[in-house]
Order: structure tokens, then sequence, then C-alpha cells
């Protein structure tokens, strides 16, 4: 096996400043779409856009970002990466702060989309460090918890946030919270072609795995986008019940979310990729069909919070699978532009299937795409295990 380079710059990677500031990094690029719902039913609620309206808004801004992040996977090598997050992050200022100043639902959705632009260059390179780093899945579940401690905040006070400040007040916040990371950004690498750890259990796996992976990740994350963005309409019109209630349960799946991904950090070596993948596809697929049909705030509380273990406990697996499907870290770049274009297209793909504010063709639509990704990531994780340990599907 090919064995990584020694020097001061590989070195530099695993260090505890260099992943501190790609996690704060992280946290901040999908700062909007950690509380979409709240940010959905604050879009209907306080600046009254339809359901519909708010879907494709939503949508707009995970455009941008997967923009941003398919350019960044073929054009990343060519710019230095210090110079593109410190860019993007003072566009995610400036494109909020003009959105305080926007109340018509095209050009608003227009702005999100330059916001999501700038997102998805921090969402981008932060994922890919982390990805290149000598531990991949404990380092991706540090990640995914510390942006879920800050979604189960967010979420919790969005209703008093937005009776307080108003949308506006909310906006300024998503403006001024990426500028809190400026100065971190001279810890990230310049680029990650001479400073790339290789895995252990890392190998090069043929076009056709390879494809069928990235399309189970995009796949994963349509169904993902779809069900999160109208999950807080979801529980008060499905449910019945009230935007408060609706919020503490979101906020307790987003402590829920926290458990999975450290469930994964500490699961990530004891068990396979493919029987972890199954049973948080599965685990958190199911519990979505209660949420058809009304149910107390408990019952609520309790499906979105299993939903969102198995959400973050799948998460680093699936990324940490990626970056073993090759030796040069090129996979797992595209899986993070994978991602977000499944995120982009998900809200999008729900909007059409919304009916007189019916929401029940959503969660149907979720499950289906859930199981379909689960078809398509067993082939790739299941040869890659074959070829570096010989594991199967125990």
């Amino acid at each position: 096996m090919q064995q990584p380079a020694r020097d001061g710059a590989t070195a530099e990677l695993g260090s505890f400043r260099v992943l501190a500031a790609a996690i704060l990094l992280g946290v901040i690029g999908p700062e909007v779409f950690i509380v979409q719902p709240g940010f959905v039913q604050g879009l209907v609620q306080h600046l009254g856009f339809d359901d519909r309206g708010a879907g494709y808004t939503a949508s707009a801004e995970m455009f941008g970002i997967a923009a941003t992040t398919v350019a960044l996977t073929f054009l990343a090598h060519r710019f230095d990466w210090r110079r593109v997050l410190g860019a993007s992050l003072v566009v995610m200022f400036a494109a909020n702060v003009a959105c305080t100043y926007v109340r018509d639902l095209e050009i608003f959705a227009f702005v999100r989309c330059l916001a999501g632009i700038g997102a998805g260059g921090v969402i981008s390179l932060s994922f890919t460090v982390i990805g290149l780093t000598p531990s991949p899945d404990r380092n991706f579940g540090l990640l995914i918890m510390w942006v879920l401690i800050y979604g189960a905040l967010g979420l919790f006070v969005m209703p008093s946030a937005f009776d307080a400040l108003g949308m506006t007040g909310v906006l300024w916040f998503f403006a001024l919270f990426p500028l809190v990371a400026l100065p971190f950004v001279r810890y990230m690498p310049r680029t990650g072609e001479t400073v790339a750890q290789v895995g252990q259990d890392a190998v090069d796996l043929g076009t056709p795995l390879k494809s069928c992976a990235l399309l189970a990740m995009f796949v994963y994350f349509l169904a993902q986008g779809a069900v999160w963005a109208y999950l807080f309409l979801i529980g008060q019109r499905n449910a019945g019940l009230g935007e408060q209630q609706v919020a503490n349960g979101l906020m307790i799946s987003q402590f829920a979310g926290i458990a999975g991904a450290v469930a994964a950090v500490l699961l990530a070596h004891r068990m396979s990729r493919a029987f972890a993948l199954a049973i948080g596809i599965v685990g958190g697929t199911v519990v979505l069909s209660p949420l058809v049909g009304n149910m107390g705030s408990l019952l609520f509380a309790l499906a979105v919070s299993i939903y969102n273990f198995a959400w973050n406990f799948t998460q680093p697996i699936q990324l940490g699978a990626m970056a073993s499907f090759d030796r040069r870290g090129r996979v797992v770049v595209y899986a993070v532009a994978a991602q977000m274009c499944g995120l982009a297209f998900g809200p999008f793909v729900a909007a059409t299937v919304i009916s007189n504010g019916n929401l029940v063709p959503v969660i149907w639509l979720g499950i289906g795409f859930f199981f379909l990704s689960l078809a398509l990531f067993l082939p790739p994780v299941l040869a890659q295990a074959r070829r570096s340990h010989g594991v199967a599907f125990t």
C-alpha cells in the first residue's frame, strides 16, 4: 500500500489547530441549512411566502452551495484554499445583509443563491480537509457533533428570535457568524495536493463502483433535503402541533443527532461500514412513516429524534467510506459535491409534489429515495471491505 509522505505539511494536516479550524468552518458553512426547517417556517410565517415559494427559496440557496462545490471539485487545486475561504466568508456576510432589504420572493431567492455560493466554498473545503485527515470517520463525527450542537440551539431559539427580532434580526446573525471564522482561515492548508493522508483501508475502486457510490450519495441527500426542509411544517400540519412544540421536538432531535455522531466516532472501527449504513439508513427511514398522520408532541419528538440520530450516525460513515474508495482523496471531494447537489434538488423536488398544502407526498418521496440509496451504497462498500480487509457483511 502506498505510504503517505512524512513531510511537515502532512504532519500539519493532523494537528489540532487545523482540525479545529476545519470544524469551525464546517459549522459555519451550513449555518442556514442545519436550521432550515425553522428558516423555511419563518419564510412562510414572517415573510408571507407560500409553501412552494419557501421550498424554492431553500432550494435556491442549496443550488448555490452545490454550484460552488461542484466547481471546486474540479478547480480547487488551482486556487489558494485560504483565499477561497476568506472570499467565501465575505460573500456569505454580504448576501445575508442584502437579504435584510429584500421582501420580493424572486429577488430573495436569488440573493439566497448568492449566499449559498459563499457557503459552498466554505463547506467544500472544510469537508475536504477533514476527509484528508488521518481518521476521517472520527473527525467527520466530531464535525457533525458540533454542527448539531449549533443546530439544537438554533432551532430552539428561532421561534423566540423571530418574535423578538423578526426575519431581519435572524438574517443579521447569519451575516455576522461567518466573520467569526476569518481569523482561523490561516490555519487551513493552502492546497490538498501535497498534504493528503492515505487511510490504511484505502483502495482504488473501479469507475463503475465509484460512480455507484456517488449516485448513492446524491440520492440519499436528495431524500434528506426533501424531508428536512419541510420538517417544521410537517410537524405543524401533519402532527397538528404548535410552533414551539415543533421547535422543542426538533431541538431534542438535534441532541439525538449528536448522540448519533458520537456513536459513529466510537463504533467507526468496531463494525463493518455496510452493516452500519444498513442500520442507519433503514432505522432513520422507517420512523418517517408515523409522520403522515396526527401525533402528540412526545411521539413527534421521538420520531424526529430517531431520524436525526440515524442521519448523523450514517453521515460520517458515508464520508469515511468515500475517503476509502481511492488513494488520492478525490472521491471524498466528489462525494461532498454529490451531497450538496442532492440537498439542492431535495427541496425543489419536494415542492413539486406538494398539492393544496398536503405534505404527506414529501414523506413518501423521502422514504423511497432513502431505500434506493442503501441499495446503491452496498456494492462499493462491500467491494472495498473485501479488498482491504476481507470483511463480509456482518
